[in-house]
């Protein structure tokens, strides 16, 4: 297994681990930041075994599968975590978003077609992990407490799950319309 897949690999073992720290209450906020810190290099990684792979040519069957599988595993898993504070319609939608294009490349793959991600794709995907970190973090009661009485950091944070979710949506339009003789039964 070469460096970039086990990169992946540690992806996805990271996952269970940053569950369990947003998930238990006995470290308090300390589980939030640990939390951040495992999504943060969780998401580092994801940009290094891409980097690695095309440099050092390393571009693997594996690697085509499980980076972007880890990569919609560790979002989906934040997402399904922060159930509460981001309602549970936008999770559903942004997942169900990601399963569709998961489904749809899949078909492209099968018809021989390699579909590049656009770059609605990329800033969807940077706007909803500022988003998750944003509402892991939850400083909120820092800024009130220490900076001004007003809920300013909650308020960002309702903007950042808006702005995610209407990215995640144009990103799916812009996705399927560029790309929809994949859905052609007879382009085999």
């Amino acid at each position: 297994m070469n460096l970039a897949n086990k990169l992946t690999v540690l992806r996805v073992c990271t996952i269970p681990f940053f569950v369990l720290f947003m998930e238990i209450d006995c470290l308090g906020r300390w589980g939030n930041f640990i939390a951040v810190l495992l999504f943060v290099m969780a998401s580092i990684t994801d940009a290094m075994d891409g980097h690695i792979a095309r440099k050092y040519n390393l571009i693997t069957n594996f690697g085509k599968f499980m980076d972007p599988l880890a990569d919609k595993l560790l979002v989906s898993a934040a997402l399904i975590c922060l159930v509460g504070r981001i309602p549970a319609w936008i999770v559903i939608v942004i997942i169900s978003r990601e399963l569709i294009i998961s489904g749809f490349r899949t078909i492209a793959a099968d018809n021989g077609i390699v579909i590049a991600a656009s770059i609605w794709g990329k800033v969807k995907t940077v706007f909803q992990m500022i988003m998750i970190i944003w509402l892991i973090l939850d400083l909120n009661w820092f800024i009130v407490k220490y900076i001004i009485d007003f809920p300013i950091y909650d308020i960002l944070g309702n903007i950042l799950v808006v702005i995610s979710l209407v990215l995640t949506v144009i990103s799916m339009v812009d996705y399927i319309a560029k790309n929809k003789a994949v859905l052609r039964e007879n382009n085999k």
